[in-house]
């Protein structure tokens, strides 16, 4: 599928699942064969916000993933951090200089040698621009276990840029679709009085436009406040909105 065909259809996707798979199998065609993506809309100071309020996606296995994600590695990771800081291209053969320059943490080179020890050893990091000052995003490709750094800085030198521009529409094409992340999908029911009450109606009308008593609305918005872990109605609105759960097409 030439560069073209595969930008049309992956901002085509009507799902998550749908991109995720299209875009893994892609990057995979140039020696790709692991990606961890991440993004938050939450970050402030030195938080990245809650990891429940991460969008992440990851073809990783979950011997990598449970530790990495699942107990926290990734805070301490350096090109985390070097995302942190910086948006583009970052190649991987940075880490053996910070290693021989001394200038990894303990923490750091913890990270460093769990990745080495499931072949996470080459690839490239791609930062994507942010939005606002609350917002980042990142995507990790990690080459085939048998493919060194050398030649993934060669590949990347010949298809670099098709492979920023894919990376970077499939990270804009996430941002428009529902997300749920670590929290359950909203109901229709629960959607639709959300959708009413960021339209600015009171219980009343709400319940007289939904065929319900004020009561059942309520339970309703109890619910997706509940299902978005969050306390007042307010912060599901925007949490659900953040997440593309409301005023969406139903396909």
């Amino acid at each position: 599928m030439s560069l073209r065909k595969y930008l049309k259809a992956m901002t085509n996707a009507q799902s998550i699942e749908e991109l995720w798979d299209m875009h893994t199998r892609k990057m995979a065609e140039y020696g790709f064969d692991r990606l961890l993506y991440g993004y938050t809309r939450y970050r402030s100071g030195t938080s990245l916000g809650d990891p429940e309020d991460f969008i992440v996606l990851t073809n990783h296995s979950p011997a990598y993933t449970d530790v990495f994600m699942g107990e926290g590695l990734y805070f301490h990771a350096p090109m985390v951090k070097w995302v942190l800081d910086n948006e583009g291209a970052c190649s991987w053969n940075i880490l053996p200089k910070m290693m021989e320059s001394g200038t990894l943490s303990e923490a750091e080179r913890r990270v460093v040698d769990f990745n080495l020890s499931l072949d996470v050893r080459a690839g490239y990091t791609v930062s994507f621009k942010s939005i606002s000052p609350r917002s980042k995003g990142a995507i990790a490709l990690t080459a085939q276990a048998d493919i060194c750094q050398d030649d993934v800085d060669a590949l990347w030198e010949r298809h670099g840029d098709d492979l920023i521009v894919m990376n970077n529409v499939a990270h804009l094409k996430i941002m428009t679709l529902p997300y749920s992340g670590a929290g359950r999908s909203l109901t229709k029911r629960q959607r639709e009085a959300l959708e009413w009450v960021g339209d600015g109606k009171t219980m009343q009308d709400i319940a007289l436009l939904m065929g319900l008593t004020p009561a059942t609305v309520e339970k309703h918005l109890r619910l997706a406040r509940e299902a978005l872990n969050v306390e007042t109605t307010a912060q599901a609105v925007l949490k659900a909105a953040l997440q593309n759960q409301m005023f969406v097409i139903e396909v």
